[in-house]
């Protein structure tokens, strides 16, 4: 029988270590790769053609849901089940939005990680019961006086948005996404416009208060 194929994503050593002990005493699991950031877990999803990627949210350059966008759009093969310390709504409902087919807890994970990573691979969808609960109340049609400025971004957009937030020049944002320093200008324009925003202090403002960077204590 062939082994499950799993990549990591995360940019802890630690974590990425214990999680590879860990599903190193499943005989069908096997990993075949590890990735420190979001572009990384873009590029080796692209030359490994993983059957997984354990996925996680908070990473440099890319993050995980940028990632996950970034895979999703080439339209490669890995099913992609996000390992997170993050429950809250925004990030939950991004990244199904996004295409992922798990969410999971970092601190409840554990046992059940193994198990998790076979009910992805044959196509189920896996939730954490604490995060379950907010997919739930998040599934109906939103009204439109609620509807979340975020989501008028483009994919290439968001991340951006995200790049720029965290203090990437426009160089460095064209150098994470492999375009043009011109076209990274052209996307934090539209970006601005479409958010109404006019400085970077807003633009970083707004990222953290829609959760899509964190300054954790």
């Amino acid at each position: 029988m062939s082994k499950i194929r799993v990549l990591i994503a995360d940019d802890h050593a630690i974590l990425r270590e214990g999680l590879r002990a860990l599903l190193r005493l499943s005989e069908d699991i096997e990993v075949v790769g590890e990735a420190v950031d979001g572009r990384q877990a873009v590029d080796l999803a692209r030359q490994l053609d993983p059957d997984v990627v354990l996925m996680d949210i908070a990473m440099p350059g890319l993050g995980g849901l940028e990632a996950t966008i970034e895979i999703k759009k080439e339209g490669l093969r890995p099913k992609i089940l996000i390992l997170s310390q993050y429950e809250d709504r925004e990030y939950v409902r991004r990244l199904l939005k996004a295409g992922v087919s798990g969410y999971l807890l970092k601190k409840s994970a554990g046992s059940e990680l193994a198990n998790s990573i076979r009910s992805v691979h044959r196509g189920g969808l896996v939730l954490d019961p604490e995060v379950a609960r907010t997919a739930m109340e998040d599934a109906g049609p939103r009204a439109p006086a609620e509807a979340d400025p975020y989501e008028t971004l483009t994919d290439r957009e968001k991340q951006v948005l995200k790049l720029v937030a965290e203090g990437l020049s426009n160089k460095e944002v064209a150098e994470v996404l492999g375009i043009s320093v011109k076209t990274a200008m052209s996307h934090r324009e539209k970006v601005m416009e479409k958010l109404d925003l006019h400085n970077r202090t807003e633009l970083v403002r707004f990222a953290l208060k829609r959760g899509v960077i964190r300054v954790d204590s």
